[in-house]
C-alpha cells in the first residue's frame, strides 16, 4: 500500500475571519481561523491550508498574525496562500510559522518566481494553487482562472500544471471553480486529466459535500483531498467520517 491519503481542511480567511461561499461568491462567516484550526487539529486533520481571499496589503498583517497564533497551537503542517508574490513573501510566511506557501496569480503573471522560490527554499515548501474551470477555449477543455474564477487567462490548465512541475513546485492544489462550494462532488475528469500530466502530489479541491465524495477523487489520482464547507458546516466528526470512507474504499489514512 502506498503513502497515506491526506485529509486537509481549507480555511479561506478574509480580514481575520474564515468565510465560505459558492463559486467564490456570496461569502458567509464560518468562524475564527485559530479556533477552527485547533478544532481540526484535534479532529485528526493531516494538514491545514489557509488562503487569504482578499490578500490586500491592509489584510496581510492580519493574516501573518493569524498564521503566527495558529502555529503556536497546531502541530500539523500549515500551508498559507494569497498574496504570495516573491521569495521574500515566502520567507516571511515561513518565519511566521507556515510550513508551506501556496502561489497562484503571481506565478501566472511571472512563472520564473516558481524557480526563484524553489531554488531558495526547496520544492517542498511551494504549492501551486491552480483554479481551473471547464472551457471551450483550450485544447484540454480546462482553463486556468484568476480572481476567484471570474477572470479567464486563456492558459490550458494541464499545460500550466506541467510547466509548474518542471519549474519545481512540490505539489499542486487543483481547485475546480465550477464545483467549488456546490457540495456535489469533485470534478473527477479534471483530476484524471491533470494526474496524467504531472507526477508531483496532487491535492483535489472543490465540490466535496459528503464522505462518499472523497474516495472517487483518490481513485481519479489525488494524493490528498481538501475541503471547506463539508468541514465548516457539516457534522463535528466530518474529518473522521471522511477517513472512515477512505479506509472502507481500501485507502490508507493516518
Amino acid at each position: 500500500m502506498g503513502v497515506a491519503v491526506r485529509v486537509i481542511p481549507c480555511l479561506d480567511v478574509d480580514a481575520g475571519r474564515v468565510v465560505k461561499g459558492v463559486n467564490f461568491e456570496n461569502l458567509r462567516d464560518a468562524g475564527d481561523p485559530v479556533e477552527l484550526a485547533a478544532r481540526y487539529n484535534l479532529a485528526g486533520a493531516d494538514e491545514l491550508t489557509f488562503l487569504d481571499v482578499t490578500a490586500s496589503s491592509s489584510d496581510r498583517v492580519t493574516m501573518f498574525d493569524v498564521v503566527s497564533r495558529t502555529a503556536e497551537q497546531v502541530f500539523i503542517p500549515l500551508t498559507v496562500g494569497g498574496g504570495v508574490r516573491t521569495a521574500d513573501d515566502v520567507d516571511r510566511l515561513l518565519r511566521t510559522g507556515a510550513d508551506k506557501a501556496s502561489i497562484n496569480t503571481a506565478a501566472i503573471a511571472r512563472p520564473e518566481v516558481i524557480n526563484e522560490i524553489t531554488n531558495r527554499f526547496g520544492n517542498q515548501v511551494l504549492v501551486l494553487s491552480c483554479d481551473a474551470k471547464r472551457t471551450a477555449n483550450t485544447p484540454s477543455g480546462f482553463e486556468v482562472t484568476t480572481h476567484g474564477g471570474r477572470q479567464l487567462t486563456g492558459i490550458d490548465a494541464l499545460d500550466w500544471c506541467r510547466e509548474a512541475e518542471e519549474r519545481g513546485v512540490g505539489e499542486i492544489l487543483l481547485n475546480s471553480m465550477d464545483a467549488d462550494g456546490t457540495r456535489e462532488g469533485f470534478d473527477l475528469d479534471m483530476i484524471r486529466a491533470v494526474r496524467d500530466r504531472v507526477s508531483v502530489p496532487l491535492i483535489a479541491s472543490g465540490g466535496a459535500g459528503a464522505p462518499e465524495h472523497f474516495p472517487p477523487a483518490v481513485a481519479a489520482g489525488a494524493d490528498a483531498v481538501l475541503a471547506a464547507s463539508v468541514f465548516h458546516f457539516g457534522p463535528v466528526g466530518a474529518i473522521a467520517d471522511v477517513k472512515d470512507a477512505l479506509r472502507a474504499a481500501g485507502y490508507e489514512v493516518r
